[in-house]
């Protein structure tokens, strides 16, 4: 089993929140599809014998791309791979990009599976945010996706918004809900260095929304989707039963992974990551020349067993306590039991059978949870 990763890095616009690697410079369209099917063909057995379960085409706004790059790409997959006949393939969109023509281009080509960038319903902060499309766009781009045969449809959800109230949040989840979507993503607002919103907060231009409230927004949000049906499979994750993202899921549960383009990572599934370099230009020449475009990280036992505790706290399955034993040792499962003991006096953190997991109580202070677990030389 294994995953491959497609980073498309064009957009028309930067949203004022966004620090992922991508650029406007739409014109290196045709270069990029070139040496994307290149470094494919050039890495291709970083993944030996594997066969591809999941392909994600992730960005950036991969629904720049037209229909002739697609088929250049999957042409390279099919050359390249070996490609599971059940396999997961997600293509993320933009709304405003999904016209009915370009809804039904989607449906002829191999994607099964349409993750949306909604972020919110409130017209006013979508222009704040600089994003493209409006509440009526998004509800118009679900039902295209579904006469195109799409039923497999994720929509994303930004909360923690300077200015956000319990009440627009409710109404998000509400208008959410009326999709009836299979699954849905809910990530609080970040504010990445760099980023105009960072610049804007550190301007005190804008005020950060207090951490009682993120974390009333959180309840609000997992009990509103629980209500409705909704599974809470990872910390930012809600699915439909049978329709947790496999390809997502892949990264939590160590499969390997290759990923292909500028700044995206792989994984071999044992003690290697890489990454490739964060620019389009040095990523397009580099590749061109045959030349090597990532860095390596080797990982240590320590790495790999803090990674172990980062990923599976995040999920519901949680961390089996007799794997940890196994892959890493009688030294730091007593370490992390050690560490757990205070946090399961709490109540933040429980043992069920052979698994630690986080409580309700302690998901949405995950983050200092999973901190204190990590074990430093």
């Amino acid at each position: 089993m294994a995953g491959l990763y497609i980073h498309i890095p064009f957009c028309k616009t930067r949203c004022i929140y966004c620090d992922f690697y991508s650029t406007t410079r739409d014109d290196l369209r045709r270069s990029y599809v070139q040496a994307l099917c290149k470094e494919m063909s050039l890495h291709r057995l970083f993944l030996p014998d594997e066969e591809l379960q999941t392909i994600y085409f992730g960005g950036g706004t991969p629904s720049q791309m037209d229909e002739e790059d697609f088929l250049q790409i999957f042409a390279a997959i099919n050359r390249c791979f070996r490609v599971a006949e059940n396999a997961e393939v997600t293509v993320e969109v933009n709304p405003d990009d999904i016209t009915s023509t370009y809804a039904s281009m989607l449906g002829y080509l191999p994607f099964n599976r349409v993750s949306m960038g909604i972020q919110t319903f409130n017209d006013d902060i979508l222009r704040f945010l600089h994003r493209r499309h409006t509440s009526l766009q998004a509800v118009e781009a679900v039902d295209r996706l579904r006469e195109a045969g799409f039923w497999n449809i994720s929509v994303d959800l930004i909360y923690g918004l300077p200015g956000e109230t319990r009440a627009i949040l409710e109404e998000d989840v509400r208008r959410a809900l009326a999709l009836q979507v299979q699954h849905l993503s809910a990530y609080h607002l970040s504010y990445e260095e760099g980023t105009p919103i960072d610049c804007m907060l550190k301007a005190h231009a804008i005020t950060a929304v207090g951490e009682e409230d993120s974390a009333d927004f959180y309840r609000v949000l997992t009990d509103m989707l629980k209500q409705h049906g909704y599974q809470h499979y990872e910390i930012s994750n809600y699915c439909m039963e049978g329709y947790q993202s496999r390809h997502n899921s892949s990264y939590w549960n160590g499969t390997p992974y290759l990923g292909l383009g500028p700044s995206a990572h792989s994984y071999d599934g044992k003690s290697m990551r890489r990454w490739n370099v964060s620019s389009l230009t040095d990523y397009i020449r580099g590749i061109e020349r045959g030349d090597s475009v990532f860095e390596v990280e080797l990982l240590d036992r320590v790495t790999r067993y803090n990674e172990f505790m980062m990923v599976g706290l995040r999920t519901a399955t949680g961390v089996s306590l007799s794997r940890l034993e196994k892959e890493f040792g009688e030294t730091l499962l007593h370490y992390c039991q050690s560490m757990a003991r205070d946090y399961i006096t709490r109540g933040k953190l429980q043992i069920v059978g052979d698994t630690l997991k986080l409580t309700p109580d302690g998901v949405f202070v995950s983050d200092g949870i999973i901190s204190d677990l990590m074990y430093v030389d």
